[in-house]
Protein backbone atom coordinates (compact mmCIF):
# COMPACT_ATOMS: atom_id res chain seq x y z
CA UNK A 1 0.00 0.00 0.00
CA UNK A 2 1.21 3.43 -0.96
CA UNK A 3 0.66 6.36 1.43
CA UNK A 4 1.60 10.20 0.09
CA UNK A 5 2.22 12.27 3.65
CA UNK A 6 1.56 15.74 2.97
CA UNK A 7 3.02 18.16 6.11
CA UNK A 8 4.99 21.64 6.30
CA UNK A 9 6.46 20.37 9.61
CA UNK A 10 9.43 17.79 8.85
CA UNK A 11 9.52 16.62 12.31
CA UNK A 12 5.64 15.51 11.90
CA UNK A 13 6.18 14.29 8.89
CA UNK A 14 9.46 12.59 9.60
CA UNK A 15 7.53 11.06 12.51
CA UNK A 16 4.92 9.59 10.14
CA UNK A 17 7.07 7.99 7.75
CA UNK A 18 9.03 6.31 10.60
CA UNK A 19 5.77 4.91 11.86
CA UNK A 20 3.96 4.10 8.69
CA UNK A 21 7.64 2.13 7.41
CA UNK A 22 7.49 0.09 10.08
CA UNK A 23 4.51 -1.43 9.53
CA UNK A 24 5.23 -1.96 6.19
CA UNK A 25 3.62 0.62 4.57
CA UNK A 26 5.44 2.52 1.54
CA UNK A 27 5.79 6.73 2.37
CA UNK A 28 6.52 9.57 -0.28
CA UNK A 29 6.54 12.83 1.51
CA UNK A 30 5.96 16.65 1.03
CA UNK A 31 5.40 20.05 2.28
CA UNK A 32 3.27 22.37 0.19
CA UNK A 33 -0.27 22.14 -1.45
CA UNK A 34 1.04 22.46 -5.28
CA UNK A 35 3.34 19.37 -4.61
CA UNK A 36 0.74 17.44 -3.16
CA UNK A 37 -1.01 17.62 -6.27
CA UNK A 38 1.59 16.67 -8.75
CA UNK A 39 2.49 13.76 -6.55
CA UNK A 40 -0.79 12.75 -6.47
CA UNK A 41 -1.06 12.28 -9.62
CA UNK A 42 2.43 10.74 -10.35
CA UNK A 43 1.96 8.53 -7.61
CA UNK A 44 -1.89 7.41 -7.17
CA UNK A 45 -1.86 6.73 -3.83
CA UNK A 46 -3.98 4.35 -1.98
CA UNK A 47 -4.41 7.11 0.82
CA UNK A 48 -3.13 10.46 1.94
CA UNK A 49 -2.06 11.95 5.06
CA UNK A 50 -2.72 15.52 4.84
CA UNK A 51 -2.30 18.44 7.16
CA UNK A 52 -4.69 21.35 7.16
CA UNK A 53 -2.91 24.41 6.75
CA UNK A 54 -0.16 23.78 4.16
CA UNK A 55 1.54 26.30 1.89
CA UNK A 56 0.75 27.01 -1.72
CA UNK A 57 -2.93 25.44 -1.41
CA UNK A 58 -4.49 24.67 1.88
CA UNK A 59 -5.67 21.12 3.03
CA UNK A 60 -9.11 21.82 2.15
CA UNK A 61 -8.29 22.84 -1.25
CA UNK A 62 -6.09 20.17 -1.85
CA UNK A 63 -8.53 17.34 -1.21
CA UNK A 64 -11.13 19.11 -3.44
CA UNK A 65 -9.54 18.79 -6.36
CA UNK A 66 -8.02 15.09 -5.42
CA UNK A 67 -12.30 14.42 -5.46
CA UNK A 68 -12.98 16.34 -8.24
CA UNK A 69 -10.15 14.29 -10.36
CA UNK A 70 -9.49 11.23 -8.44
CA UNK A 71 -7.56 9.42 -11.44
CA UNK A 72 -6.92 5.80 -11.46
CA UNK A 73 -7.60 5.75 -7.90
CA UNK A 74 -9.71 7.55 -5.51
CA UNK A 75 -7.64 7.74 -2.19
CA UNK A 76 -8.50 7.60 1.18
CA UNK A 77 -7.81 10.77 2.88
CA UNK A 78 -7.00 10.93 6.42
CA UNK A 79 -7.00 14.99 7.83
CA UNK A 80 -4.54 16.37 10.09
CA UNK A 81 -5.65 19.98 11.74
CA UNK A 82 -3.81 21.62 14.78
CA UNK A 83 -7.46 22.97 15.22
CA UNK A 84 -9.66 21.40 17.59
CA UNK A 85 -12.89 23.74 16.72
CA UNK A 86 -15.53 21.08 15.46
CA UNK A 87 -16.51 23.29 12.32
CA UNK A 88 -12.93 22.92 11.06
CA UNK A 89 -13.45 19.13 11.54
CA UNK A 90 -17.12 19.38 9.63
CA UNK A 91 -15.47 21.44 6.82
CA UNK A 92 -12.65 19.22 5.81
CA UNK A 93 -15.03 16.15 5.80
CA UNK A 94 -17.47 17.89 3.53
CA UNK A 95 -14.48 18.29 0.99
CA UNK A 96 -13.83 14.83 0.70
CA UNK A 97 -12.07 13.62 3.54
CA UNK A 98 -12.59 10.45 5.15
CA UNK A 99 -11.53 10.93 8.75
CA UNK A 100 -9.32 13.87 10.58
CA UNK A 101 -6.84 13.90 13.72
CA UNK A 102 -6.78 16.46 15.69
CA UNK A 103 -2.89 17.57 16.76
CA UNK A 104 -1.15 16.79 19.08
CA UNK A 105 -1.93 12.81 18.28
CA UNK A 106 -0.14 9.62 18.95
CA UNK A 107 1.52 8.11 16.15
CA UNK A 108 -0.29 4.22 17.19
CA UNK A 109 -3.36 5.59 17.04
CA UNK A 110 -2.32 7.24 13.57
CA UNK A 111 -1.43 4.04 12.58
CA UNK A 112 -4.63 2.38 13.29
CA UNK A 113 -6.76 4.94 11.77
CA UNK A 114 -4.74 3.80 8.27
CA UNK A 115 -4.92 0.47 8.70
CA UNK A 116 -8.84 0.99 9.52
CA UNK A 117 -9.52 3.28 6.49
CA UNK A 118 -7.59 0.78 4.40
CA UNK A 119 -9.49 -2.32 5.66
CA UNK A 120 -12.72 -0.91 3.67
CA UNK A 121 -10.87 -1.89 0.10
CA UNK A 122 -9.56 -5.29 2.12
CA UNK A 123 -13.34 -6.17 3.20
CA UNK A 124 -14.63 -5.71 -0.25
CA UNK A 125 -12.66 -8.26 -1.90
CA UNK A 126 -13.52 -11.01 -3.68
CA UNK A 127 -17.45 -9.61 -3.88
CA UNK A 128 -18.83 -9.86 -7.38
CA UNK A 129 -22.53 -8.33 -5.91
CA UNK A 130 -24.45 -5.95 -8.13
CA UNK A 131 -27.55 -4.10 -6.04
CA UNK A 132 -30.03 -2.85 -7.89
CA UNK A 133 -33.43 -1.54 -7.08
CA UNK A 134 -36.07 1.12 -8.85
CA UNK A 135 -33.90 4.26 -9.20
CA UNK A 136 -30.21 2.89 -8.33
CA UNK A 137 -27.73 0.41 -9.31
CA UNK A 138 -24.11 -0.57 -7.52
CA UNK A 139 -22.20 -2.40 -8.89
CA UNK A 140 -19.47 -4.01 -5.73
CA UNK A 141 -16.95 -5.62 -8.46
CA UNK A 142 -16.47 -2.58 -10.59
CA UNK A 143 -16.81 -0.14 -7.76
CA UNK A 144 -20.02 1.86 -9.49
CA UNK A 145 -22.66 2.88 -8.93
CA UNK A 146 -25.60 4.37 -11.14
CA UNK A 147 -28.97 6.45 -10.84
CA UNK A 148 -31.75 5.79 -13.14
CA UNK A 149 -34.40 7.82 -14.38
CA UNK A 150 -38.11 7.68 -12.79
CA UNK A 151 -38.94 5.22 -15.30
CA UNK A 152 -35.98 2.95 -15.76
CA UNK A 153 -34.63 0.50 -18.47
CA UNK A 154 -33.04 -1.78 -16.17
CA UNK A 155 -30.64 -2.68 -19.60
CA UNK A 156 -28.91 0.66 -18.60
CA UNK A 157 -27.29 1.51 -15.94
CA UNK A 158 -28.08 5.46 -16.15
CA UNK A 159 -26.10 8.24 -14.96
CA UNK A 160 -22.92 7.28 -13.01
CA UNK A 161 -23.05 8.83 -9.63
CA UNK A 162 -19.63 11.01 -8.54
CA UNK A 163 -19.01 8.97 -5.02
CA UNK A 164 -16.47 8.83 -2.80
CA UNK A 165 -14.83 6.03 -1.44
CA UNK A 166 -16.71 5.72 1.61
CA UNK A 167 -20.22 7.32 -0.15
CA UNK A 168 -20.04 4.37 -2.12
CA UNK A 169 -19.24 2.30 0.54
CA UNK A 170 -22.42 3.94 2.59
CA UNK A 171 -24.47 3.33 -0.25
CA UNK A 172 -23.71 -0.17 -0.85
CA UNK A 173 -24.25 -1.02 3.23
CA UNK A 174 -27.65 0.48 2.52
CA UNK A 175 -28.63 -1.18 -0.94
CA UNK A 176 -27.39 -4.42 0.35
CA UNK A 177 -29.59 -3.93 4.06
CA UNK A 178 -32.93 -2.09 2.19
CA UNK A 179 -35.37 -0.79 4.80
CA UNK A 180 -32.78 -1.71 7.58
CA UNK A 181 -32.28 1.01 10.42
CA UNK A 182 -28.37 1.60 11.21
CA UNK A 183 -27.50 3.37 14.37
CA UNK A 184 -24.48 5.21 14.00
CA UNK A 185 -22.20 2.73 16.00
CA UNK A 186 -23.17 0.21 13.31
CA UNK A 187 -22.03 2.21 10.14
CA UNK A 188 -18.96 2.67 11.43
CA UNK A 189 -18.50 -0.50 12.80
CA UNK A 190 -19.55 -1.82 9.01
CA UNK A 191 -17.47 0.69 7.43
CA UNK A 192 -14.05 2.26 9.73
CA UNK A 193 -13.89 -1.04 11.80
CA UNK A 194 -13.96 -1.69 15.33
CA UNK A 195 -10.63 0.33 16.12
CA UNK A 196 -12.22 4.06 15.03
CA UNK A 197 -11.54 6.70 16.87
CA UNK A 198 -13.43 10.06 16.83
CA UNK A 199 -16.88 11.34 16.85
CA UNK A 200 -19.56 9.43 16.19
CA UNK A 201 -21.62 12.55 14.61
CA UNK A 202 -19.09 11.96 11.51
CA UNK A 203 -21.10 9.50 10.33
CA UNK A 204 -23.89 12.35 10.01
CA UNK A 205 -21.81 14.44 7.74
CA UNK A 206 -21.44 11.56 5.35
CA UNK A 207 -24.89 11.02 5.38
CA UNK A 208 -25.57 14.55 4.17
CA UNK A 209 -22.84 14.39 1.21
CA UNK A 210 -24.34 11.15 0.32
CA UNK A 211 -27.74 12.70 0.04
CA UNK A 212 -26.85 16.07 -1.65
CA UNK A 213 -25.42 13.26 -4.19
CA UNK A 214 -28.47 10.82 -5.23
CA UNK A 215 -31.39 12.57 -3.64
CA UNK A 216 -33.85 14.48 -6.40
CA UNK A 217 -34.10 16.75 -2.88
CA UNK A 218 -31.41 16.42 -0.37
CA UNK A 219 -33.80 18.94 2.02
CA UNK A 220 -37.03 16.21 1.90
CA UNK A 221 -34.54 12.87 1.18
CA UNK A 222 -36.54 10.15 -0.69
CA UNK A 223 -34.00 7.39 0.19
CA UNK A 224 -31.49 8.20 3.01
CA UNK A 225 -34.03 8.35 5.63
CA UNK A 226 -33.58 9.66 8.85
CA UNK A 227 -35.46 7.38 11.94
CA UNK A 228 -35.58 10.17 14.80
CA UNK A 229 -33.91 8.70 17.96
CA UNK A 230 -31.97 5.63 16.03
CA UNK A 231 -30.19 6.60 13.28
CA UNK A 232 -30.67 6.09 9.23
CA UNK A 233 -32.40 3.34 6.43
CA UNK A 234 -32.16 3.19 3.08
CA UNK A 235 -35.81 3.00 1.18
CA UNK A 236 -36.56 2.17 -2.32
CA UNK A 237 -38.75 -0.03 -4.44
CA UNK A 238 -37.62 -3.03 -5.70
CA UNK A 239 -36.17 -2.91 -9.39
CA UNK A 240 -38.54 -3.85 -12.30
Amino acid sequence: MDILIVEDEADIAQLIQLYLEKEGFACRVCSDGQAAIRLFQELQPDLIILDLMLPELDGLEVCARIRQKPGSKDPYILMLTAKGEELDRIIGLSTGADDYMVKPFSPRELVARVRALLRRTLRQGGQTKTYQTQHFTVDVDQRAAYRHADQPNTAKKGERLDLTTLEFDLLTTFMSYPGRVWNRAQLIEKLWGSDFFGDERVVDTHIARLRKKIEFDPAAPAFVKTVIGVGYKFEDAPAN
